[in-house]
């Protein structure tokens, strides 16, 4: 049963999602994917189920909205480490912050090592992750080629990483940023 001080302020639909959100983020990071469910959110979050899915929806839709807070966070840092620069210097630096952001955050190492490989298409043909991968990138809007490239570039190194970041980082530097000199990247030959 729901206390009568659970929600308190003005915008109580905003508060209550954040609720939802933060709370299920601790479970998601503490117990994984496939031991997250609603009935256990709503009694650690003190309301009905009810209340869940009214304001957060069902446990796909909870899930994917805490997958999509930790990648905002990630993407928040590889745009400040990389909006100041160009060319394939922007997508090696993005490449590299990105990766680097994903292993050091549980939840971000936790979903990596949860996708199974029949589940991978969730990345590779996510027009989210796309977009994502296209803005913090530079890329146009008109090569979304380039930009499901670049997703599969960090999944593949994500799954099969090199274990020295220097090493990696010269390894994308090498390979991947010929592809995307300047003249590449504006008349979307990508």
């Amino acid at each position: 049963m729901a206390r009568a001080d659970w929600l308190v302020g003005d915008d109580r639909r905003t508060a209550a999602a954040e609720r939802i959100y933060a709370a299920a983020t601790e479970m998601i990071a503490s117990g994984g994917l496939d031991a997250f469910d609603v009935d256990s959110l709503a009694a650690r979050v003190h309301c009905s189920r009810a209340t869940v899915y009214r304001h957060a929806g069902g446990k796909n839709e909870i899930r994917e909205a805490v997958l999509i807070r930790v990648a905002a966070r990630i993407i928040d840092t590889v745009r400040d480490a990389s909006d100041h620069l160009t060319g394939s210097e922007r997508i090696v630096t993005a490449i590299s912050v990105a990766l680097r952001e994903i292993r050091s955050d549980p939840l971000g190492r936790l979903m990596m090592s949860t996708v199974k490989a029949q589940e991978i298409r969730l990345f590779t043909d996510s027009p989210v992750v796309a977009r994502f991968a296209r803005d913090i990138n530079g890329l146009t809007e008109d090569d979304p080629q380039a930009a499901q490239w670049i997703v599969r570039i960090v999944l593949a190194l994500m799954y099969w990483p090199v274990d020295d970041a220097e090493v990696e980082r010269q390894m994308v530097q090498r390979f991947v940023s010929p592809a995307f000199d300047s003249a590449a990247v504006t008349s979307g030959q990508l």
